[in-house]
């Protein structure tokens, strides 16, 4: 385990804490390279067969793509981000102290989506499937990193009224 003693990776109780373990281990290269890869072919999809696609998209279909595909790529980054806080700190790069000190610029918990909204049926399959594992990746990443961290105080936020991102959306849709 680089960058940690085994002593903090141990609750008051004694009892060990395996996030600790995922994040300082040769078994987060896993991890890392599953949303690498996710960040990559995001990138391919968007400047490719992404931007044909929402080329025959209704107006309401469009501006949605638009809007998430924006929170996507945001999404994307932020894992990015504290994946490579992770990769630096497994590797010996940082300690945790400083991964500490730099991830509280990362955000996990809530770019919104309008996976619910009614148009969103309407986007692309592959578009689709890229949102839907992008969040999926996002929460367990988050999981991870309140297993290892805590809730900072900062972080517990209200959610996002949904109707209020849907209003949101209808603003951007007529107003554009």
């Amino acid at each position: 385990m680089t960058g940690q003693s085994s002593d903090s990776s141990r609750d008051d109780d004694g009892t060990i804490r395996i996030a600790d373990h995922l994040a300082y281990s040769r078994s987060f290269q896993a991890l890392f390279n599953e949303g690498m890869a996710l960040v990559d072919e995001t990138a391919s999809y968007l400047d490719g067969e992404g931007r044909d696609a929402a080329k025959s998209l209704t107006r309401t279909a469009a501006t949605l793509y638009a809007a998430e595909s924006m929170r996507l790529t945001t999404r994307l980054m932020q894992v990015a981000s504290w994946l490579l806080l992770q990769r630096a700190a497994n590797q010996g790069d940082m300690s945790r102290s400083q991964v500490e000190a730099e991830k509280v610029k990362v955000r996990l918990d809530g770019h919104g989506t309008a996976t619910g909204s009614p148009s969103y049926g309407e986007l692309p399959p592959a578009f689709r499937s890229l949102t839907e594992r992008a969040l999926q990746l996002e929460r367990r990443i988050a999981i991870i990193d309140r297993e290892i961290y805590g809730t900072p105080m900062q972080r517990l936020q209200p959610v996002a009224n949904p109707v209020a991102q849907q209003i949101d959306l209808l603003r951007t849709a007529f107003h554009s």
